[in-house]
């Protein structure tokens, strides 16, 4: 079992940048991937990134060049830099951990508009 608690979301203009946070209640070293997952109104949900436990990276083709998924093993955090965004980006914002089991934070909200 793990509690996962993300933050960071908010109001951005068109361009600007987010940082999302996901904090774990243990380590997140034993999961074999962590991610980032969104759904927008109307949408299902959809996979933005992922770090697994070997290091890898993985992106949705709408995100490359402009997100990056981070690890803090230490702090059993993970993050999202969000730069460039879109009003498309717009969103609730899901924190992912994957083992055996599936396991998901409330969500986070991302609002881009002028």
């Amino acid at each position: 079992q793990v509690q996962l608690v993300e933050s960071g979301g908010g109001l951005v203009q068109p361009g600007g940048s987010l940082r999302l946070s996901c904090a774990a209640s243990r380590s997140i070293r034993g999961f074999n991937a962590m991610g980032w997952y969104r759904q927008a109104p109307g949408k299902q949900r959809e996979l933005v990134a992922t770090s697994t436990s070997g290091g890898s990276t993985n992106y949705a083709d709408s995100v490359k060049g402009r997100f990056t998924i981070s690890r803090d093993n230490a702090k059993n955090t993970v993050y999202l830099q969000m730069n460039s965004l879109k009003p498309e980006d717009t969103a609730v914002y899901y924190c992912n951990a994957d083992s055996i089991f599936r396991y998901w934070g409330q969500g986070t909200q991302v609002t881009v508009s002028s």
